[in-house]
């Protein structure tokens, strides 16, 4: 590892012990990450009971909700985020008669962004994951009965996984949060099916 990369890295864990971020960067990428293959889970199922048959209906659908949820998340963190920092630090200056030491001003600044990254990528990724079926699909690799089946697969284990983890945040049984998980999932499904009879009636 390269001087340049561990003095990046110091630093890094320096920015998020001096503004405690680590705890909202957490719970930002699991919020946002459900909220990413909860939307796509909704798309694919929605799409499977109307019977879409083009899987880059699909995609397109699914992207552009990925898009959509990217963008929002990282300039709405990016935008909260800073007048959260940019209000500590006028708390600081007060406190200190304007001898804040310059660390917390680069803190600041960079877990702004940090927190805005996170809060955009955690739902463009677990959204392009459960959608990778559908590009196999389109490609003429895969049936589209199986893109679907996989889909669905994908965004339930995103769930679980999910789960595991805010239940190894809480220092918890991973396994009951992941089943909770997955259950959110089921009664989505529930919902879409009996809107789709209560539609079709």
């Amino acid at each position: 590892m390269s001087k340049f990369l561990k003095n990046s890295l110091r630093k890094v864990r320096i920015y998020l012990r001096i503004t405690k971020a680590s705890g909202i960067a957490r719970r930002i990428f699991v919020m946002n990450g459900f909220d990413g293959a909860m939307t796509i889970f909704g798309i694919v199922l929605g799409s499977w009971i109307a019977g879409v048959s083009k899987p880059e209906v699909i995609l397109l659908a699914g992207l552009g909700a990925c898009l959509a949820m990217g963008v929002s998340g990282f300039f709405g963190a990016l935008m909260a985020e800073k007048a959260e920092r940019e209000r500590h630090l006028k708390d600081m200056e007060e406190t200190t008669n304007n001898n804040v030491d310059p660390i917390h001003y680069e803190a600041a600044s960079f877990v702004a962004f940090y927190v805005a990254l996170i809060s955009g990528l955690s739902p463009a990724l677990t959204a392009v994951i459960s959608l990778s079926p559908f590009v196999i699909a389109s490609l003429k690799l895969a049936s589209l009965t199986n893109a679907y089946t996989f889909s669905l697969a994908l965004s339930l284990a995103i769930l679980f996984l999910l789960g595991i983890y805010l239940g190894k945040v809480a220092k918890e049984n991973g396994w009951l949060y992941g089943i909770a998980m997955i259950a959110v999932g089921a009664l989505t499904a529930i919902i879409i099916l009996l809107i789709q009879l209560f539609l079709g009636a």
